[in-house]
């Protein structure tokens, strides 16, 4: 890259060289009083521009606080609300493009693509030293989620993931119950959710489909990206995808980042240390169940174990279930009172010696139960008191791209990949264990399958290994298609 390149707007903006220039820049006072220079603008690109791609780019745009220079979906027709609304932004089909086209140009990109590009665009976007902002989960498999938090920090960017409970207020009152020992050492955690609410569980399709109008032959292969070819279906794309391990990962990735995400913050986990899991079946012929090892289960339990931490001196086992199944009452919770939303439907429970705090997704709700029954303690019920859109999640990140690497803003960020990263890390742990219980082979005798890998697993979370069964290990990575 040349010194020109490397003398970038991007550069200004982080390091507060632009007092170097003011003889081109009118101070703000001047101007009067709310005026926002625009070099106090960050210039932003947009990789996904649908369904909550659209509303991560008008959170970042933030009613003209920022500038969105580029659009780029490979559905057009998902993309245009983005496209109608930004339309000096210029539009773009492939990724690799844009960020060819506009280095010079872009501060920051954010990426809300299925899940299976997410860690290829990503880091595209941050070795070209631009902030990223990336919705959750931040990757597809543990490996990636590794390098681009090793690679944010290599390349100095500002980031964080699109979990944006992170940011919500409830969450610090939760983590000063603990603080204060109001519910002593915690040792159980239980979450939960009515995901999915896509298909899941059902055979591959294989008959051939039309794409949609707005997509082309060529549209659809910069959709399948990184992951093995597969032909167009629409239980792949625009939202099915999510049941599939080759685009998704399932009702864990999902959700698992909003709901986990506060038991791992509110206790400061860490690596889990252990992993086990079950699965629900499906039967569509007597006595025997089907075996889909490309898609994800219709229901799954999964246990998780994680040493101490600093901020809980204790043992702690998650138990994380999904398909509408959810834990039983503890004790300390009246028999009445929902579990974690109002409905139940999805939850966390953080169990302690003395007491229960339970909330629900985004740490919304938060309630804390005394054992002895004596009190019930809840938060102020406004959750948003800036009353910005998702907690200031997005703002918060372009404060902190303008602030810099390691600035104050920075280090404030809820969902940074230095947290983020092993949190997501945490999460598909859980997929790595759902994958490794559908391996099998014939048995010797030639009837029936046995399932070898329906076992404990033990983790090294430094080394990323499972230790006790090697074949496990293929799924912490994954192969990438030809050219990606």
């Amino acid at each position: 890259m040349s010194n020109k390149r490397n003398t970038s707007r991007r550069d200004f903006i982080k390091t507060g060289a632009l007092a170097t220039a003011s003889f081109f820049i009118v101070p703000r006072h001047v101007l009067g009083r709310g005026f926002l220079a625009p070099s106090d603008k960050l210039n932003v690109a947009a990789i996904g521009a649908g369904g909550k791609g659209y509303s991560d780019i008008v959170n970042t745009w933030n009613n003209g606080a920022n500038n969105i220079v580029a659009i780029c979906d490979v559905d057009s027709s998902r993309a245009k609300a983005a496209i109608e609304k930004f339309p000096e932004a210029r539009f773009y089909k492939d990724f690799r493009r844009m960020l060819e086209d506009q280095r010079d140009t872009i501060d920051a990109v954010t990426i809300s693509t299925p899940d299976h590009t997410h860690a290829v665009a990503a880091m595209a976007a941050i070795q070209l030293g631009k902030h990223v902002y990336v919705q959750k989960p931040l990757t597809h498999n543990i490996r990636e989620a590794r390098q681009l938090t090793e690679a944010a920090r290599q390349y100095r960017i500002v980031s964080q993931m699109g979990n944006q409970g992170a940011s919500n207020p409830s969450q610090k009152v939760m983590m000063d119950w603990l603080d204060k020992g109001l519910i002593g050492k915690v040792s159980e955690v239980y979450v939960w959710t009515d995901r999915p609410v896509w298909p899941q569980g059902i055979p591959l399709p294989t008959e051939r489909a039309p794409l949609p109008e707005a997509m082309s032959a060529e549209d659809w292969d910069l959709w399948i990206g990184p992951a093995q070819w597969a032909e167009y279906h629409p239980l792949y794309h625009p939202f099915k995808w999510r049941g599939w391990w080759n685009f998704g990962t399932g009702a864990l990735g999902d959700m698992g980042c909003h709901l986990i995400d506060s038991a791992f913050r509110v206790l400061g986990l860490g690596y889990p240390t252990e992993v086990e899991c079950s699965v629900g079946q499906v039967f569509l012929q007597d006595w025997t169940p089907e075996y889909i090892p490309d898609g994800c289960p219709p229901s799954s339990s999964v246990r998780l174990k994680f040493p101490p931490s600093q901020r809980n001196k204790s043992e702690v086992t998650l138990i994380w279930s999904d398909g509408g199944i959810r834990p039983f009452h503890p004790t300390g919770i009246p028999a009445g009172e929902p579990l974690g939303e109002t409905d139940s439907s999805n939850g966390v429970l953080m169990i302690g010696k003395k007491g229960v705090i339970t909330c629900g997704t985004y740490g919304l709700n938060p309630k804390l139960y005394l054992k002895n029954g004596d009190k019930i303690i809840t938060p102020p019920t406004d959750e948003n008191p800036t009353r910005l859109p998702d907690f200031g999640h997005q703002s918060a990140w372009v404060a902190a791209c303008k602030a810099g690497f390691g600035s104050a803003a920075h280090q404030a960020l809820t969902s940074s990949f230095d947290y983020a990263g092993p949190l997501t890390e945490t999460v598909l742990m859980g997929n790595l264990a759902i994958r490794s219980y559908s391996l099998r082979q014939a048995r010797s005798t030639g009837r029936g399958y046995d399932y070898y890998g329906r076992r404990k697993l033990l983790w090294d979370g430094t080394r990323m290994e499972i230790t006790n069964f090697a074949e496990a290990n293929q799924f912490v990575g994954r192969a990438y298609r030809a050219g990606w």
